[in-house]
Parts: structure tokens; C-alpha cells; sequence
């Protein structure tokens, strides 16, 4: 399948752009690194695109982002799940880099919401992802089994011993170790796990690896509805990625909810600078970033009527079921992501489907007894803003496995290339213990 986004067309737009909107709202101090995108400046816009491609040809590099978001509704991957996982990562196309973001992973109790971290199933995913991707048991697992206590390390030099550039390389060889776990976290039932194909450790500079986590669920500060975010610099350009499980609900009202808790991750999203950061440095926020990916449940429903949302769905017109999603409408009112991108959606809505192994959507009759009711709806989205992305495919999976189908995307961006010839290394800038294990 192969989904191009439709850009929009040349009009000046009556709403405002993304950045006008945020800072309207809170006023912050704008990101140093933020460039603004409008649709207003279209002309010069394409005058910037077409320098930069008759001058910078030569200082880019292009990679495959492979960016999926999935609801397991609280259940632990099992061994029968590796072939349906096996489906969605789709490795014979294979990425660049793996970015999954998960929404609970923890059924969400109040024991796992009040309670600390329990990091069990979380490494219960990267163990199946990492057989998934590897096709093997390999030593990329250490570094999440046990995690350091220091605030940075050099991957290839690790206090787990020396890991040399050739051991890397005599893995590839040998067909495991293919993909590296750069960087995993999880916030109650939110959870992402970032992969990179080893080969990229060596070709280019990857650092400033850093996390963050923002919980506004119950009282505006549990972490049952949040977010994850994971940055980092390849080459000369920043990249951010936040998964985001938001306040569910088909009442009116229930999408100005939504909303905020998107204005509660922009402004309490950063990431910390560490000293080596002084000399070069890195974005704070998500909005400092050059290209920025987010995803997740986002659980914006439909304005329609349970019985005709369905009839549209049984007719497949994908496009007059659009009319009524929430998230589309949003955007367009300037409510929330203004000059943020998604790709057509020319797939079934992806919640809410009955008991697990099953293809009918909840409360389709006969309907089982203590089933709920739901209207079917796009809950799960992947977003994207910044220059030099371009969108391949947007698709859903069709697990049984939970009462959500997995969504994914699969992007080409546009890197920046530096001119050192300084020898590549990753360099884990975060917190490391945030990156391997589950505090907040």
C-alpha cells in the first residue's frame, strides 16, 4: 500500500499556524531551534526547498523511519503474538529505524497507576520486538536488563565491557545484532521502544539520546493517560518522537479534553541539557526539533450517529467518514496541532473491535452480554511536522489481539550532514536509568 499525502494546495489558510496558536495559548518563550512553517509563506517556502536542493544535495543524506502505534489493552505479549508481529513490523522492507510506541502495556488499575514502576513487561516487549527484528537472541538486550546508574555512557564502550565497532560488525555478519535498542521508556502504560539498524552507528553521528515523560490523566498529574518522548541528533538534524495515550470519551466536550492534555505535553515536555550540550546545543522542547513525529491512542471519535458511522464503514467510503472525525476537524479549526501533517486514511477505524480474536466492532448485534457499546473510530493517528519528511504509507494491521488494530507509517526524511570526520559514536545523553528503566 502506498498512501501518498496530498498536499494541501496554495490557498492562504483563515486559520492561524501552530505556533500561533500554542503561544496564544500559553505564551511561552519560543524554542531557539523552532522555524515556523506557514502556509501563508507558501512561495517562499519553495524558494528555501529549491536552494537547499541545488546547494545541500551533497550535505544530505536520506533515511527510512518506520513510526507504529498499538493499544494492547493491558494484555503481556505471548509467543503466539511474534507472527503478528512478525506482519506489522514488516522487517522485509526494512527501516532505518523502528520507533513503537505502545498505550497499555499494564492493565490501568490503580495499583499500576499510584504504584512504582514495574519494568516486567516492558522488557517482555523488547525481548519479542528485538527476536521480531533480529530473528535471534543477541547482546542488545543487556543494557535493558541491566541498567547503569550513570547519567551517560558511550554504547560502544559500555560498563557492561568493551563492545568494539568489529564485534558489531562481525554481528551483522553473522545476521544478529541487525538492529540496536537506542532507547526505551515507560510511564505506566505508555511505552516506547526506539530501534536502529547497527550499520547507522558507524555511518553516522547519532547523539544527545534523551527522554521524557508527561503524565495528565487522573487530576491532571497520573500517569494512566501521558506521554513518552524520546530525542535525539543524527548528524545535524534533531529529531523527536512522542507516543501519547489521551483522554478517551465520545461525549461532546470530551475532544476540548483531548485538546488540553495536548497543551499539557507541549509545555511540560524537555529534555535535559547535560554539560557537553553547552558546546553544541540541543533542543529543550519538542517544538525545537527540525522534524517531530507524534503518535499514539489519541482517541478522537466521530460527530456521527453509531448506526450510520457504520453504514459508511461496511461501504468503505473512508473519505465521507472523514467529514466527521474529530481530529480532522480540529485541525482544521486551529484547536490543536495547526500545520501538523497526517497522511489520507484509507483504512477502517481502528477501535473499538469486541472480545480479542475477533473482527466485529463492539456492540455490532447480537452483541454479547456486558459488551460496551463504542461507535467506531480512528483513535490511533501518526502525526508529523517539520521539513524534509515525506510520507510512504499509512496503514493498520489486522491483530486480534486486542480491542485495537495497530497503525503505522513509513516515512523518508532528509538528514543534515556535518563535515567532521571525527570517528561516529553513540553517545546516551539522557538519563540513562530513564532510558532502560521505567522512572518518571
Amino acid at each position: 500500500m502506498d498512501n501518498h499525502f496530498k498536499p494541501q494546495t496554495k490557498t492562504k489558510t483563515k486559520t492561524k499556524t501552530f505556533r500561533h496558536w500554542f503561544t496564544k495559548k500559553h505564551n511561552p518563550k519560543p524554542p531557539p531551534n523552532f522555524k515556523q512553517f506557514s502556509d501563508e509563506s507558501g512561495d517562499e517556502y519553495e524558494e528555501d526547498v529549491s536552494f537547499r536542493s541545488s546547494e545541500m544535495d551533497d550535505f544530505t543524506d536520506e533515511l527510512r523511519i518506520f513510526v507504529a502505534t498499538w493499544n494492547v489493552a493491558g494484555r503481556s505479549p505471548v509467543g503466539s503474538l511474534a507472527v503478528d508481529l512478525d506482519e506489522w513490523l514488516n522487517v522485509k522492507e526494512s527501516a532505518d529505524i523502528y520507533v513503537l510506541g505502545f498505550q497499555e502495556i499494564v492493565p490501568l488499575k490503580a495499583k499500576n497507576v499510584i504504584g512504582g514502576e514495574d519494568m516486567t513487561e516492558a522488557t517482555n516487549w523488547n525481548l519479542l520486538i528485538g527476536q521480531i527484528l533480529n530473528k535471534c537472541a543477541c547482546r542488545w538486550m543487556k543494557p535493558m536488563l541491566y541498567p547503569m546508574a550513570c547519567e551517560s555512557y558511550n554504547y560502544l564502550n559500555t560498563a557492561l565491557g568493551e563492545t568494539s565497532m568489529k564485534s558489531v560488525e562481525d554481528e551483522v555478519v553473522n545476521g544478529c545484532g541487525r538492529y540496536t535498542l537506542m532507547a526505551s521508556k515507560k510511564m505506566v502504560g505508555v511505552f516506547m521502544s526506539v530501534w536502529i539498524n547497527t550499520s547507522l552507528l558507524k555511518k553516522y553521528s547519532i547523539s544527545s539520546v534523551k527522554v521524557s515523560a508527561v503524565a495528565c490523566g487522573i487530576m491532571g498529574y497520573l500517569g494512566n493517560k501521558g506521554s513518552v518522548s524520546v530525542s535525539m541528533s543524527i548528524e545535524g538534524t534533531t529529531l523527536c518522537f512522542v507516543v501519547a495515550h489521551l483522554a478517551s470519551g465520545e461525549k461532546k466536550g470530551d475532544e476540548g479534553r483531548r485538546n488540553h492534555q495536548v497543551s499539557e505535553i507541549f509545555k511540560r515536555t524537555t529534555f535535559t541539557q547535560q554539560c557537553r550540550d553547552q558546546c553544541i546545543p540541543q533542543p529543550l522542547t519538542i517544538l525545537g526539533h527540525d522534524q517531530i513525529f507524534w503518535f499514539g491512542d489519541l482517541n478522537y471519535r466521530l460527530y456521527l450517529e453509531n448506526d450510520l458511522a457504520r453504514e459508511l464503514i461496511r461501504k468503505q467510503h473512508w473519505s465521507a467518514l472523514q467529514e466527521f472525525d474529530q481530529l480532522r476537524k480540529e485541525l482544521g479549526d486551529g484547536g490543536v496541532f495547526q500545520g501538523w501533517r497526517e497522511g489520507n486514511i484509507e483504512f477502517a477505524p481502528t477501535y473499538k473491535y469486541s472480545t480479542f480474536n475477533s473482527n466485529r466492532y463492539a456492540g455490532t448485534l447480537p452483541s454479547r452480554a456486558g459488551e460496551k457499546q463504542r461507535t467506531p473510530a480512528w483513535c490511533d493517528r501518526i502525526l508529523w511536522y517539520g521539513k524534509g519528511v515525506k510520507q510512504h504509507s499509512y496503514f493498520r494491521s489486522e491483530s486480534k489481539f486486542s480491542d485495537h488494530r495497530p497503525v503505522s507509517a513509513l516515512f523518508s526524511t532528509q538528514i543534515e550532514l556535518t563535515k567532521s570526520d571525527d570517528a561516529k559514536m553513540v553517545s546516551f545523553q539522557s538519563d540513562v536509568s530513564n532510558a532502560v528503566s521505567s522512572k518518571v
